[in-house]
């Protein structure tokens, strides 16, 4: 029984609201139809750091490009959900050293609505789809959270 819920997780994970939103971001990007034949999850499957590949990258590394790009994304599905939700627009910024330390923050009106700091962004991925929809909605609510509790700062 355990078997038959794992297999079903991804389909669960996948109709999560933020995952869907990182899909259509993802699908936003593909200006020259590259990916219109890919599947959601082979487009997420990159996010998927298991055990395995987790274990093969350096203990430290400098983040490639394509690494930092799919952080971006992320952290742009979670800010585009935060103003779906609460009509606020939200700025990310990024600012990384090349060695891969940094800070993420979301930005509304004048309030930092997420403050992420990056460590090992070579390293950045989650272990199943699950924990990619769970840590992107956990940004989200915690965005959420701070323009409810500062709405003056968020819509100055």
């Amino acid at each position: 029984m355990p078997e038959a819920a794992e297999a079903r997780q991804p389909d669960t994970a996948l109709d999560a609201p933020f995952v869907k939103q990182l899909v259509k971001i993802w699908r936003a990007e593909d200006s020259h139809g590259a990916w219109e034949g890919k599947s959601d999850l082979d487009l997420l499957e990159p996010y998927i750091l298991d055990k395995e590949k987790r274990h093969a990258l350096p203990i430290v590394g400098d983040p490639d490009p394509d690494t930092v790009w799919r952080l971006e994304l992320f952290f742009n599905a979670v800010a585009l959900s935060i103003e779906k939700a609460t009509g606020v627009m939200i700025q990310p910024l990024l600012k990384m050293h090349h060695e891969g330390f940094g800070r993420m923050v979301l930005i509304g009106g004048r309030l930092i609505a997420v403050n992420k700091q990056l460590r090992d962004v070579h390293r950045f991925g989650f272990e199943n789809l699950a924990k990619l929809a769970a840590e992107g909605d956990k940004y989200v609510a915690d965005g959420i959270g701070m323009i409810q509790k500062f709405p003056d700062a968020a819509n100055y």
